[in-house]
């Protein structure tokens, strides 16, 4: 096959504009940190669980003390009754029984605020917990929605690199022969489609050709088309090429 040698060296811009292309769609589906996006959102559907576990709780705390200090109201209304009837009533026998019984609601108020207290100690400590998975989850999001938007600005960018570049590609395509751009295509499917022969060096596939294989190339004709015997890519010969 031939070629003028300019249309060869032309490939090489063509080579360059597919990898930047390819190199774009790569970007484009595996945008950074997507691996780490993903982790923080097993994290933070697993801190959503263990928070509403923490709710619940807290909520059942909060629920005990509202049992305990309405047993305290019930209490409190209590000796506010037997108080009044202790004070109204003149009989001795019933007296004691009201005096015994305001002993006994007394001490059952002071287990009451005891109980209380207590509980309230555990709700501190659960209001606690939910504070800190509360926060440790906003920073959960906090980081995934900023690693979010620079994976989106990555797939952007690399969406319109690949549309600058799949341009550029057809306006170097157009001042290309078109059996030498078929030819190029057919092989870039398998390989680089053209490389720089840099001295001995195929620049598709790197490869270093023996003594045989250069000489068939040094006695080929500038407009020759040549193929790599390694990999089978154009191989484009230039001032660098040392031939």
């Amino acid at each position: 096959m031939k070629a003028s040698p300019r249309d060869q060296r032309a490939l090489l811009d063509l080579a360059e504009l597919d990898s930047r292309i390819r190199r774009a769609e790569a970007a484009r589906a595996s945008p950074p940190h997507a691996a780490r996006v993903k982790e923080l959102l097993a994290e933070r559907q697993a801190r959503t669980q263990e928070l509403a576990a923490l709710l619940g709780t807290r909520d059942d705390l909060q629920a005990e003390i509202g049992r305990i200090e309405a047993d305290v109201a019930v209490v409190d209304a209590r000796r506010v009754r037997d108080t009044e009837r202790l004070a109204a009533t003149s009989n001795v026998k019933e007296a004691q029984g009201l005096e015994s019984e305001l002993a006994s609601l007394a001490r059952r108020k002071s287990d009451l605020e005891d109980a209380e207290l207590a509980v309230m100690e555990q709700l501190e400590d659960a209001q606690a917990a939910v504070t800190a998975a509360e926060e440790m989850i906003a920073r959960t999001n906090a980081e995934g929605a900023e690693l979010s938007a620079a994976g989106k600005a990555a797939v952007e960018a690399a969406t319109a690199d690949a549309a600058t570049a799949t341009r550029d590609r057809a306006a170097v395509a157009a001042g290309i022969a078109d059996d030498l751009v078929a030819q190029y295509d057919r092989l870039a499917i398998r390989n680089a489609g053209a490389g720089l022969l840099t001295r001995n060096t195929c620049g598709g596939c790197h490869m270093v050709l023996s003594g045989t294989d250069l000489a068939e190339v040094r006695r080929a004709a500038d407009d020759d088309v040549v193929l790599c015997p390694e990999c089978g890519c154009i191989l484009v010969r230039t001032e660098e090429s040392g031939l």
